[in-house]
């Protein structure tokens, strides 16, 4: 089902806006929080001053709030860009998944018609062997020898293409293997940043 809906063309069409829509929010929320570490900076300075100048009660107060308002805002601002990002890369490998899962299906295929084709010529093969036997000619038999060479030839040849084949479904196995351990091992990640987010609330 993954692959159908990765693989519809409006995705390539909208590759382009998404790619860029992704880069402006990553420097919004980049600027985002430096601008919260310039500001925790900031009043964590005036903070300590006023504390030593042992100002009156409301000013101190009034600092305290933008100090708080300003660590807020940058570990939100952090938290959101780091989700950000493995959102994105969450959606990187959903993609290069659904890919191979396409590509592996097609190999599948094409390991099976060479398998098919390489079972059909190697019973014409066995089937004019008997018809040449039968006659007694050695023209006949020259004949046959040609035609078998030929024919094992060719079985030789179907069967380097289908452990090619096979070798290609092979590594493209490996490689959805591969894509998904880093997605499982991505959604645990995700999973322990939300009980550390939902810890910090």
């Amino acid at each position: 089902r993954w692959q159908k809906i990765f693989m519809i063309p409006l995705w390539s069409k909208m590759a382009v806006f998404w790619n860029k829509m992704f880069l402006t929010i990553i420097v919004l929320l980049i600027v985002l929080f430096l601008d919260a570490v310039r500001e925790v900076r900031k009043y964590s300075a005036v903070h300590v001053n006023e504390k030593a100048a042992n100002i009156n009660t409301n000013a101190f107060d009034h600092i305290q709030m933008k100090l708080f308002r300003s660590q807020r805002n940058l570990y939100l601002s952090g938290f959101s860009l780091f989700l950000w990002l493995v959102l994105r890369r969450t959606i990187t490998l959903l993609t290069q998944l659904a890919k191979g899962m396409a590509s592996h299906a097609a190999l599948e295929t094409q390991v099976n018609d060479a398998t098919e084709a390489a079972k059909k010529y190697m019973a014409e093969n066995e089937r004019l062997q008997e018809a040449l036997s039968e006659k007694g000619s050695s023209k006949s038999k020259e004949s046959a020898e040609a035609t078998d060479k030929k024919l094992k030839k060719e079985v030789e040849h179907l069967k380097a293409e289908l452990q090619k084949t096979s070798d290609a479904l092979q590594k493209a196995n490996n490689e959805v293997t591969a894509v998904k351990k880093q997605s499982e091992g991505l959604r645990r990640e995700y999973d322990h940043l939300m009980k550390e987010y939902e810890q910090l609330q």
